[in-house]
């Protein structure tokens, strides 16, 4: 709830107080909340500590993948956006163990050590978040030419403007930001179908009723519960971290669709097995069912997992990313809400067949990625612009023409190239200044 309140009140707060620093005022949010649910009294008190640590996470989840898209080198862009979002199920891996132990604790310490705990990355990321540079690109779109140059050069070439590769990024920033862009609305469906679909997909069953999941499924026992779920977490860790190394090498359109194809043939196999082996003592039958749930995380894992934070800041431009973002953890967190408040009223009056009816909202999900979704893989945030409008927005070269030779030749090919020295006049001018 606190999140989708974040979705609207903070969507805009990255491009008033700059990407980097709206990350901090997040985290700061995220631990007063914390305090709060750690040193609740009462339900009332704790709810709304819930609602408050869910708002500060919520303006992380809008401010992160921004910061992360415009700042980081392109070779490493995917490869950082997975990580962020992978690092979810290093957070539930925790949460898994230290539950598991703290279930044991015969007083509030049960859940007030959780929640204390729930604040350590936050004041980690505040500690930390002085030292990087801002968004270039945040800094060129405020008319900060000189610090948006310098804090490119430190991310892309150790901190030397001289490289011709900092020199052409910088004209394609400065140009595109230029442009008056024409296809918001294609940008924003494409988000808007990535956040349904992260939610959707089955996965938020079993994120949140797994316990319910294994009862139907004829594990009953708590503890055996609690051990499947620190393995499962685990399990999910593994995936994503796989998926994250062939980040560059599987394009983002055929990734999704295999996951998703995957997806419902597996949901569709969870909910025969639970039809026919739930509730019982037929050993192999439970035993089956939860490897069906087991492969259902992993397929969701390796597809959707790093496309969820991969694709959203991608095809967003820096005009409306941080809006887009916005809208993207409003829906996403609003469907979560729909998911978390609905499901168990589907599980209970109808149990197994809401498997059924998930696996076939998964087929229309397939169909929409086959149909609408593009390839965006190994190019700059501006290059991805030409895939949605249709045209170049900047007269430089092709960056990968650049960084596909050595650092000491990129000058002559910068040249080859015929890198119109003036229409360069603003790079010029801030490498003179």
């Amino acid at each position: 709830m606190g999140s989708v309140i974040a979705g609207i009140a903070f969507a805009k707060a990255p491009d008033w107080i700059g990407r980097k620093w709206a990350l901090f005022v997040g985290a700061v949010v995220t631990i007063v909340g914390v305090v709060l649910q750690t040193a609740a009294q009462n339900n009332a008190m704790f709810v709304i500590a819930r609602i408050i640590i869910g708002f500060g996470t919520g303006a992380s989840s809008i401010a992160a993948p921004v910061y992360l898209s415009e700042t980081v080198p392109d070779k490493l862009r995917a490869l950082s956006l997975v990580l962020l979002y992978d690092s979810w199920y290093v957070g539930d891996l925790i949460a898994a163990g230290i539950t598991y132990g703290s279930a044991k604790m015969d007083s509030t310490r049960a859940w007030r050590l959780p929640s204390a705990l729930l604040g350590l990355f936050s004041l980690l990321c505040i500690i930390l978040i002085p030292f990087p540079p801002e968004s270039p690109r945040w800094l060129q779109n405020q008319g900060r030419s000189q610090e948006a140059l310098l804090a490119l050069a430190r991310t892309h070439s150790n901190g030397s403007i001289d490289d011709p590769a900092v020199t052409v990024q910088f004209r394609q920033i400065t140009d595109t930001l230029a442009f008056e862009n024409s296809s918001t609305p294609h940008r924003i469906f494409l988000v808007c179908t990535v956040a349904v679909f992260a939610m959707l997909s089955g996965n938020n069953i079993i994120s949140y009723y797994f316990g319910t999941m294994l009862t139907q499924a004829g594990a009953t026992d708590p503890t055996t519960q609690l051990e499947i779920n620190i393995i499962l977490s685990a399990w999910c860790l593994v995936i994503p971290l796989v998926g994250t190394a062939m980040a560059d090498k599987l394009g983002l359109k055929s990734r999704a669709a295999a996951s998703t194809g995957l997806l419902t043939i597996l949901i569709f196999l969870v909910g025969a097995l639970t039809k026919l082996y739930g509730v019982s003592d037929h050993s192999s039958g439970i035993y089956g069912t939860v490897a069906a749930i087991f492969l259902f995380q992993g397929a969701y894992s390796f597809g959707w997992t790093p496309l969820t934070v991969l694709y959203p800041p991608e095809v967003l431009n820096i005009g409306i990313r941080s809006l887009g973002m916005g809208i993207y953890t409003f829906l996403v967190k609003g469907v979560g809400l729909l998911v978390t408040f609905a499901f168990p009223f589907a599980l209970e009056a109808i149990g197994w067949k809401t498997y059924m009816i998930n696996g076939a909202w998964d087929v229309v999900e397939l169909v929409v990625v086959l149909v609408f979704s593009m390839e965006i893989r190994g190019r700059t945030l501006e290059e991805i612009d030409e895939n949605l409008d249709g045209e170049v927005h900047s007269a430089a070269p092709p960056l990968q023409a650049i960084l596909d030779v050595a650092p000491e030749e990129r000058a002559e090919v910068v040249g080859a190239l015929e890198l119109r020295k003036d229409k360069d006049f603003v790079v010029r001018e801030v490498m003179e200044e």
